[in-house]
């Protein structure tokens, strides 16, 4: 995934867990094996790129499974997440964590701290505008449920979906979304909509109170300072991927070459 200049904040997994998670992490202490690990003082003094890398600590402990047992040293942690060792020690310092040597980390006590420092005590419900390919591909997509989200709302204008049923949710239209912002409590966006209607949409979305947006929309989007926008560009992806094939190519040329 890459961020772009409208990646405001944080990643989409935490862009509306810093503020929410403030009150989450501050509560009593918890402990590894009679250890205290003392709650994080500020959320908001963890750096951006940190709260990334959380998140992937979260993803790569719990991948699936919602009761993680057992322990994790540093270096295995770090290996699967892709870091090194000294980076992951720092990070998880931040959320009061600092393992046991020669033991390492307790899975369990750890995903619950992680969860914490990124908001996802609970499913957050999120909208997801435009019903379109992309965005049935997105509706009926499992991975949300086990990473603390839940779609909670479709949206769209087209005649032909408003109405009509998606993965048990009735889709309503753009103009319903003031009232579906207050009935779900959104405060997460995804948008999955044309390159054209990108700016029009999150205008509306940031006017009814969301202030986290996931732009799938081929577009960079422009929202008021307070608002967190993280934008995917799979067509960007695909050209990095493009240029290391490249890049290996022309290295395997240059060694057929050489030889």
């Amino acid at each position: 995934m890459t961020a772009s200049r409208d990646d405001r904040r944080a990643p989409a997994v935490a862009a509306a867990g810093h503020r929410a998670a403030a009150a989450a992490v501050t509560g009593p202490s918890l402990s590894v094996d009679g250890r205290s690990l003392a709650a994080s003082p500020d959320v908001r003094a963890i750096p951006e790129a940190t709260v990334a890398r959380l998140a992937t600590y979260l993803r790569v402990l719990t991948n699936g499974d919602e009761t993680p047992i057992g322990t994790v040293s540093s270096d295995e942690l770090a290996l699967a997440a892709g870091v090194n060792s000294a980076t992951l020690r720092k990070d998880l310092s931040f959320l009061g964590s600092n393992g046991i040597r020669g033991v390492g980390y307790d899975v369990a006590t750890l995903v619950e701290r992680l969860s914490r420092t990124l908001g996802l005590t609970e499913h957050r419900p999120v909208a997801l505008i435009g019903l379109g390919n992309l965005g049935q591909a997105l509706a009926g997509y499992g991975g949300f449920a086990s990473r603390g989200f839940r779609i909670a709302a479709l949206i769209d204008v087209d005649p032909n979906r408003v109405g009509t049923v998606v993965r048990g949710l009735r889709v309503r239209h753009l103009d319903e979304f003031p009232a579906v912002v207050a009935e779900c409590r959104i405060a997460i966006a995804v948008l999955a909509v044309p390159a054209a209607a990108a700016q029009e949409v999150c205008d509306r979305v940031v006017a009814c109170g969301v202030s986290s947006i996931l732009n799938f929309a081929p577009a960079v989007v422009s929202v008021p300072g307070h608002v967190d926008v993280r934008k995917v560009d799979l067509a960007a992806e695909l050209q990095i991927l493009s240029f290391h094939e490249h890049r290996k190519n022309g290295a395997l040329a240059s060694g057929m070459v050489r030889a």
